[in-house]
């Protein structure tokens, strides 16, 4: 069957666009074509710099024919009606028409329509325009003289040529697709590499193409040119007696930026490796696009770099090594200054006196001075948020609290997190942003900070995704878990929360953050008084913004030690006539302690949904974290106990026993269901009546009924003891009872005292199942 190639040949695509453009590409033209009924065996999309290429192989050469029947009024309808069946179905007159007889509905016209398929060649030629046209590039421009005007072609770069063949591969000269796109007519002639072989080539179909493209020093798959760059590289570390520090995405933008690559090998001066191995990694990489070497033996930063040129240069490439060595050594000299600038004092200490007093930092230390001067300078985190210096205070209180519950030294877990911010204005992550952190704990490692506290202040910035790493240090947890509960009630609080796809603050990255910190650490955070503590803090620095201009300066901190969850000494500080009096009286009229709790029922909420998208992801069952959540979500504020009773009950599930008592359990409650709806919600609520159970003489009855009374109180020990593998196996003593009684026993009895004791004695199974979980929210 015939195949498609397709190239768009332009000026150079830059390298973050390419791989989705070909994918873009791919997608466009197979749909088209498949609406029009052009179904295909396979189809590959391929991008360098210079060109996207798109093959379709197994296409018919044209489509199939459509014979539809289209049914109309009833023979005798008003004229209206038969004339808008008559246009809509393309005939003339009822003559062309067809009379169908229904024994129902009597006799009514039927139009036949048939409509030949389509050429594959003209389909193709009314497709790729206008995928060209409107194709989904994040960036475009015009050019030329067209340019003037505003319907003119956009592109991501100037398109310069199209090739589009159509043919089988039995065919010795393929057709070329016709058609025209703002002055560029199809054809079937493509170009070579910019240098080596810049002039047409004439292809007929993919095999010569790829190959013709070789020969001319043109590799057109990304991912061959990856393995090409991947191995050489590998190779020529070798050669030196050095390891290749890996990087893939920068692998994949250098092989955006190459047809023809040509890995080479460049140094710079020992004395460049005083600076951080990451400073130089970060120098090199993002100013050269160029691969750093590692010495095997000490694990250090050689003083090699690898280089990916785009052409096989006559000289061997002495001259580009030699350029890129140039420029590697002005950068590095940057970078040198600015690792040398960071560990010196600042200028202008007198002036950051006032802020060192208030975050209690020391300024005889470069990174205590770098953090008041942060706090001076008065950088705004949000212009609802406050400053930097700010949010650190709030950081470093809730993480001292935090330290407590995680095992972390609570003086550690302040002092790192009133250093936590203080690299973001060095001259170092100033360059480059990506250090943040990880300069932070060189800086503080060189000040004779403990070990904890320089960890935590690279480490609280982890996890940054579901594969990051998640440290371990509870130094480092503490001020991780501060860090990101202040941001996330932060943003509650102004009412900035992730909706659809659009989390521009990332609150969903950093509820993810919390909940890995807490399970993979085994930490048992109540969060729920977490975030109320935290929420207090904002709340109070927004009231501090409204009140400071009403002339009402106050310590809000004082405020804060007070403020309990139950409100009651809190409020006590409304009596008097004093200017915190008046702040607690404003607060209580603004209903600020209901905002709050409501505030982090909201939050607790949303974490809870992050926790069942982590453990669907993990492989657990939706619906089983449900189950467990049950009716009282917002009191489940423990997400270690959750991810424990979610995986204990999945277990349960997953043994015969489980599942018996489920089925059990849904034939009681479909049964309570439908008999509540006669007598009332609530109706059976009340224990049994064990007397009249036994009057009633049946053993099965009898023994559901002493098995729920044993198995109960042992499940509730054991869920309180938090030990739920426990809990269901007293559940599982259950499960032959349960099965007894249905099988013996009339629930519904005629005797209505009898029906009620039964219906009551379900509801103790129903109930007993639910100090567990809430059956109900159980699938399948």
């Amino acid at each position: 069957m015939p195949d498609l190639l397709l190239e768009l040949f332009s000026e150079e695509i830059p390298a973050r666009m390419q791989r989705k453009a070909a994918d873009d590409l791919k997608k466009l033209v197979t749909d088209a074509l498949v609406e029009r009924g052009l179904v295909y065996e396979g189809a590959k999309a391929f991008a360098t710099p210079r060109r996207l290429a798109l093959h379709i192989a197994g296409l018919p050469v044209r489509g199939r024919d459509v014979r539809e029947e289209r049914k109309g009024p009833r023979v005798g309808a008003p004229d209206a009606a038969v004339q808008g069946f008559l246009k809509a179905a393309g005939l003339t007159s009822l003559d062309q028409a067809t009379i169908v007889s229904d024994p129902k509905k009597g006799d009514s016209y039927v139009a036949i329509i048939e409509k030949p398929g389509q050429e594959t060649v003209a389909a193709i030629a009314e497709i790729v325009p206008a995928v060209i046209r409107a194709f989904p590039w994040p960036k475009s421009m015009r050019w030329g003289k067209a340019s003037a005007a505003g319907a003119s072609l956009r592109w991501v770069r100037p398109l310069h040529s199209i090739l589009c063949t159509f043919g089988a591969a039995e065919v010795e000269d393929p057709e070329v697709v016709p058609f025209e796109v703002d002055g560029i007519i199809s054809g079937n002639v493509t170009y070579g590499h910019r240098f080596h072989a810049p002039g047409p080539i004439t292809v007929k179909r993919l095999e010569d193409y790829v190959a013709s493209l070789e020969k001319a020093k043109v590799v057109l798959d990304a991912d061959r040119r990856k393995e090409i760059i991947l191995t050489d590289a590998r190779n020529l570390a070798f050669a030196q007696g050095l390891d290749l520090v890996e990087d893939e995405g920068l692998l994949e933008e250098v092989a955006g930026l190459v047809e023809w690559p040509v890995v080479l090998m460049g140094s710079f001066e020992e004395r460049f490796l005083d600076i951080p191995g990451e400073a130089i990694r970060a120098t090199i990489r993002a100013n050269q696009k160029c691969f750093v070497l590692r010495d095997p033996v000490t694990g250090n930063i050689a003083n090699r770099f690898l280089l990916t040129a785009n052409l096989a240069a006559s000289d061997g490439g002495v001259a580009i090594t030699a350029g890129n060595g140039r420029v590697v050594r002005a950068r590095l000299s940057d970078a040198a200054y600015f690792w040398q600038t960071d560990r010196g004092a600042l200028p202008d200490l007198d002036t950051l006196k006032d802020s060192a007093e208030k975050l209690g930092l020391d300024l005889a230390k470069p990174l205590d001075q770098r953090m008041a001067k942060l706090d001076k300078l008065g950088v705004v985190f949000h212009a609802k948020l406050g400053t930097q210096g700010e949010r650190v205070q709030r950081i470093a209180a809730l993480a001292r609290e935090l330290a407590t519950i995680v095992g972390a030294d609570p003086a550690k877990a302040e002092r790192a997190a009133k250093l936590a911010k203080a690299d973001l204005p060095t001259e170092m992550v100033g360059e480059f942003p990506e250090l943040q952190g990880l300069m932070g704990r060189k800086y503080a490692e060189l000040q004779g900070e403990d070990a904890s506290v320089a960890a935590a202040i690279e480490e609280h910035y982890k996890p940054l995704g579901p594969s990051d790493r998640v440290p371990s240090d509870p130094v480092s947890v503490a001020v991780a878990l501060a860090d990101k509960l202040d941001t996330l009630v932060g943003f509650w609080a102004i009412d900035e929360k992730p909706t659809g796809s659009k989390d521009p603050y990332a609150l969903r990255r950093a509820a993810l953050g919390v909940i890995r910190l807490v399970v993979e650490n085994g930490v048992k955070l109540p969060l729920g008084t977490a975030l109320v503590r935290s929420i207090v803090g904002v709340e109070l620095r927004l009231l501090a913004l409204a009140t400071a201009k009403a002339g009402y300066p106050v310590r809000f901190i004082d405020l804060q030690e007070r403020f309990e969850i139950d409100h009651q000494h809190f409020v006590s500080l409304a009596e008097g006539d004093d200017t915190r009096a008046f702040i607690v009286r404003w607060m209580l009229a603004h209903g600020l302690p209901k905002r709050l709790q409501s505030a982090a029922t909201d939050l607790l909420s949303f974490f809870h949904d992050r926790l069942k998208v982590m453990l669907r992801d993990q492989g657990a069952r939706h619906d089983l974290a449900d189950a467990v959540l049950g009716e009282g979500a917002s009191a489940n504020d423990d997400l270690l106990l959750i991810t424990r009773r979610v995986a204990a009950l999945g277990r349960f599930l997953d043994t015969e026993d489980g599942r018996n008592l489920l089925a059990g359990y849904r034939r009681a409650a479909n049964i309570l269901k439908a008999e509540e709806k006669k007598d009332g919600e609530g109706a059976f609520a009340a224990a049994p009546d064990l007397h009249l159970i036994a009057d009633a003489g049946l053993i099965e009855e009898k023994a559901l009924a002493v098995a729920l009374a044993q198995a109960t109180p042992t499940a509730e020990a054991a869920v309180a003891a938090e030990d739920y593998e426990g809990a269901m196996a007293a559940l599982a003593e259950i499960r032959p009872a349960v099965d007894a009684f249905f099988d013996k026993v009339t629930v519904n009895d005629p005797d209505p005292a009898l029906r009620a004791n039964r219906l009551k004695l379900l509801n103790q199974l129903r109930q007993a199942t639910r100090a567990v979980a809430d059956f109900d929210r159980i699938a399948g």
